[in-house]
């Protein structure tokens, strides 16, 4: 073998090598394999639904609060996450408070309501938003959707789950299910005909019940990670999950994983 030829092999190897520790790299042990390579320009603030000067932005970290060094101290996928902050406070109208959502209005519009099975997200929950609003100051995942049900004219509803409160602080929870934890409601008209609305809240079985009424399939408008108008709040949230994707929220991007 010549000298060249030696050394065209030798690369070779090399890049394969290189290839599979990239490959191990980017695989998370849990809930998810490797990212598929596909991502998406459609996920930011949704203006029209941002009030105040609130901050969602991708980031790295956060870390885990000192003295935190097991698994937990750092975000459940990658290197990054969304960061969300929102005041109580901070503006004239009433009420006074913020309110965000980080989301996308192009990649899930005319998906069906009821073809949702899997739903849910991490979160870094710290003692201060505790103490700023109680165990359940905590994001939402809010759909923007098409209720169509039989006894409401209605044409638009918020569908949003309420998170059960985390175990613990300063670092990142493990996965909270949004379809068998916490509970949803819907806005306006489709949650006073459904009977899951602020007041009376429903677990994701009952929602899904009520939504089926015998009208048209409900269908998807919009998807966000959101919060308030409540509690002030700051932190962040990872891996939303929905159905079989994994949104992975890095601070270049959102990546798309595939759930195992």
């Amino acid at each position: 073998m010549s000298v060249n030829a030696r050394f065209v092999a030798k690369r070779k190897v090399a890049l394969g090598v290189t290839a599979l520790i990239a490959i191990a790299a980017s695989a998370v042990p849990g809930s998810a394999s490797a990212v598929t390579g596909g991502s998406s320009d459609h996920w930011g603030v949704i203006t029209r639904n941002t009030i105040g000067s609130p901050v969602a932005a991708l980031r790295n970290g956060p870390f885990g609060s000192f003295g935190v060094t097991d698994a937990s101290a750092r975000p459940p996928y990658g290197r990054g996450s969304l960061g969300i902050e929102v005041a109580d406070g901070s503006t004239t109208l009433s009420p006074p408070s913020e309110k965000v959502d980080f989301g996308n209005e192009v990649d899930f519009y005319g998906d069906s309501v009821l073809g949702l099975n899997q739903v849910g997200f991490h979160v870094f929950q710290t003692d201060e938003n505790v103490s700023y609003g109680g165990p359940g100051n905590l994001p939402n995942i809010r759909f923007e959707i098409k209720p169509n049900l039989s006894a409401s004219t209605s044409t638009y509803s918020s569908l949003v789950w309420v998170p059960d409160a985390p175990a613990m602080t300063g670092r990142w929870s493990p996965y909270l299910d949004a379809a068998t934890s916490g509970k949803w409601f819907l806005t306006g008209n489709a949650g006073s005909v459904t009977g899951c609305n602020q007041t009376t809240m429903c677990d994701f079985a009952h929602l899904k019940t009520a939504l089926n009424d015998g009208g048209a399939k409900p269908t998807i408008y919009t998807v966000a990670v959101g919060k308030g108008r409540d509690h002030t709040w700051v932190g962040a949230v990872d891996g939303l999950r929905i159905n079989k994707t994994i949104y992975d929220f890095e601070a270049d991007g959102v990546k798309t994983r595939r759930a195992a």
